[in-house]
């Protein structure tokens, strides 16, 4: 008997056997292919926009997708370094040979964990509870909890043209049965498709007549534990370029022939991360779209078209291909594929991750209808930890929207539900100024040490940092910059307006033009650079991020007023019949997550509000 069964090797799952045998749980990882665990079918790429953040989140609840990735990067940079701190996300190259081995090796070395290779087509269900699951072979586990991460294999297809093979990505063996099993016991299974574009021979590439794209000369890390130990002057490049018209034309001549659009997938597929003919179509204005060619790994060399995913027969993929500058006589090592696959309506999971049918079951990962390694990772570390705090009757983790974009990311999935594949955007985050990159640790790491997932070392590290960015702050609130015939000097060197008067370093920092590397020529900083930046962003943004956290307290009075479980939605007059049955669909938890129900109206709440009140006093 195990306390957790994780079903699935891919990121959330990786992150759920984890931190679930971190906290001392005894649990066994199955998977269909063991040497598939933290294999990368797509992007050789973790981080990226809004994603990044998700990987620093994870690592300060005590994950391990951070440090894997720093270990296995070929190259890293800043997205958005330019921009405000708000939009500011790490991405990395990662080797695809590499991250998975190195994966692997840290999984096998872990006290608590048993890894098994079968494929799961079945659960053992008693009194509405899970209490297993039942290999294709009808070899029966058994544990108190089972997490379901499955990737993109139930009943996965892979598209390409007419063509449909069943298989999971690799034309791996797909679970054939599961979600129909998960069907019967009464949860409603969705159908979705995501996509990959060509590999591309690195021989067949004229790179010169591309742009090309370096890593940043500054040392990066996702993990708040190691530092970085890579050779920053030797990273591989990157390389951008364009589609033309001749590209566009072929694609638009052959749309009929696209699993898409020729009627052969019956998926939905991603909006924010379509294929090259989705492009074409819903963009038809743009008369050329930005494309990378990326390393896929030091050990071979395929190189990944990133942008250029498509569902097309192979021919016409030949010629797409070779339309684009630099591409002319490029070799394709692997050809695109869509793959559509079985998911469940994320409605009827918790919060917590748990679903609201099948008690003890939870889910992480593309089965809950996201896309993306991050994504899965930050809801695999979630249930892990949910799982892994039930065992002990111990209350759940649930962070809010205010708390972290893997709050934002889970509250999205069980309060709106998707009908797509749900990917992370900053823009979905209502408070990014404060769900910034460089604060995860201040964020969570509270949490991931009261609940066991981070040791007294990494929190007296934190505890530190804390200590020393409220003394720099206190420092330069109370020394002042005196105006001298020196100090003008500099300024003017600088090309920065002199201070009319003295003002406090503080004062002075608020300015944009000035920053905490020019007030450096005046007064030594013998500070870490994270803590620097913090007190720099932190003065700069001083006004928005007050208000940001105004708005927080609101949110967080809201998230106070708790519904109960068993209320009655059909007892409630007045209120109007959308608003009963999405409020009967998703049963929020709070009159917060209530206010986040599309077709919950305001009239609606304040009525809820006032019968909550009435009959529960709350």
């Amino acid at each position: 008997m195990y306390d957790v069964i994780v079903v699935g090797g891919g990121h959330a799952g990786i992150e759920a056997c984890h931190i679930a045998a971190k906290m001392g749980k005894k649990t066994i990882l199955v998977t269909g292919n063991i040497k598939n665990i933290g294999d990368m079918p797509c992007n050789p790429s973790i981080g990226g926009t809004a994603k990044g953040i998700i990987v620093r989140e994870v690592d300060a609840l005590g994950g391990l997708m951070g440090h894997i990735a720093d270990i296995s990067q070929i190259q890293i940079k800043m997205l958005n370094n330019s921009k405000g701190p708000a939009v500011r996300s790490l991405r990395a190259q990662a080797d695809k040979i590499t991250y998975p081995k190195n994966m692997q090796e840290y999984l096998k070395k872990m006290d608590n964990l048993e890894i098994k290779e079968a494929m799961i087509e079945d659960l053992i269900i008693e009194y509405n509870t899970v209490k297993g699951v039942i290999t294709s072979n009808n070899e029966k586990i058994y544990g108190k909890m089972v997490i379901l991460t499955t990737g993109t294999y139930l009943k996965g297809n892979i598209l390409i043209g007419s063509e449909n093979t069943p298989g999971g990505p690799h034309g791996e063996a797909r679970s054939n049965h599961l979600s129909d099993k998960l069907k019967e016991y009464g949860l409603k299974i969705i159908r979705l498709k995501t996509g990959t574009p060509q590999r591309i021979k690195k021989d067949s590439i004229n790179f010169s007549v591309m742009q090309e794209e370096k890593g940043d000369e500054k040392p990066w890390t996702f993990s708040f534990d190691y530092k970085p130990s890579y050779d920053i002057n030797n990273q591989q490049s990157c390389y951008l370029l364009y589609t033309n018209e001749m590209t566009h034309k072929i694609i638009r001549d052959n749309l009929n022939k696209s699993a898409m659009y020729g009627g052969y997938a019956t998926g939905v597929g991603p909006r924010y991360c379509p294929s090259i003919e989705d492009k074409i179509v819903r963009f038809a204005d743009k008369e050329r779209h930005q494309l990378f060619l990326e390393p896929e790994s030091l050990y071979y060399d395929d190189w990944y078209l990133q942008g250029f995913s498509t569902s097309m027969p192979r021919d016409i993929q030949e010629q797409m291909v070779h339309s684009l500058k630099g591409l002319e006589n490029a070799i394709i090592t692997k050809y695109a594929y869509a793959i559509e696959y079985d998911a469940i309506d994320p409605l009827q999971i918790k919060p917590t991750l748990e679903n609201k049918i099948i008690k003890n079951l939870f889910t992480a990962g593309q089965i809950n209808g996201t896309s993306g390694y991050e994504e899965a990772a930050g809801q695999g570390i979630i249930a892990g930890i949910n799982a892994s705090l039930k065992l002990d009757n111990k209350d759940p983790l649930i962070l809010k929207r205010s708390d972290a974009y893997i709050g934002v990311l889970i509250d999205d999935l069980v309060t709106k539900g998707t009908i797509e594949p749900y990917r992370m955007l900053t823009s979905r985050a209502e408070f990014r100024l404060i769900l910034r990159h460089d604060n995860a640790d201040l964020r969570l790491r509270e949490y991931a040490y009261k609940i066991g997932t981070i040791n007294k070392n990494q929190y007296d590290k934190l505890q530190e940092k804390k200590e020393k960015i409220k003394e720099l702050i206190g420092f330069l609130k109370e020394k002042h910059l005196k105006i001298t015939e020196n100090i003008k000097h500099t300024f003017i060197e600088n090309n920065i307006q002199i201070p009319s008067s003295n003002l406090t370093y503080y004062d002075l920092l608020k300015r944009p033009e000035i920053n905490l590397n020019f007030l450096e020529n005046f007064i030594e900083l013998n500070y870490a650079d994270e803590v620097k930046e913090q007190v720099e962003i932190s003065v700069k943004y001083e006004g928005y991020i007050k208000k940001a956290y105004k708005e927080v307290e609101k949110l967080i009075k809201l998230e106070e007023k708790e519904i109960p479980d068993n209320i009655d939605y059909k007892k409630i007059t007045n209120l109007a019949t959308e608003a009963r049955q999405k409020l009967e669909k998703v049963r929020p938890k709070t009159i917060a997550q209530a206010t986040r129900i599309s077709g919950v109206n305001p009239v609606d709440i304040s009525v809820l509000t006032v019968y909550l009140k009435k009959e529960y006093n709350k």
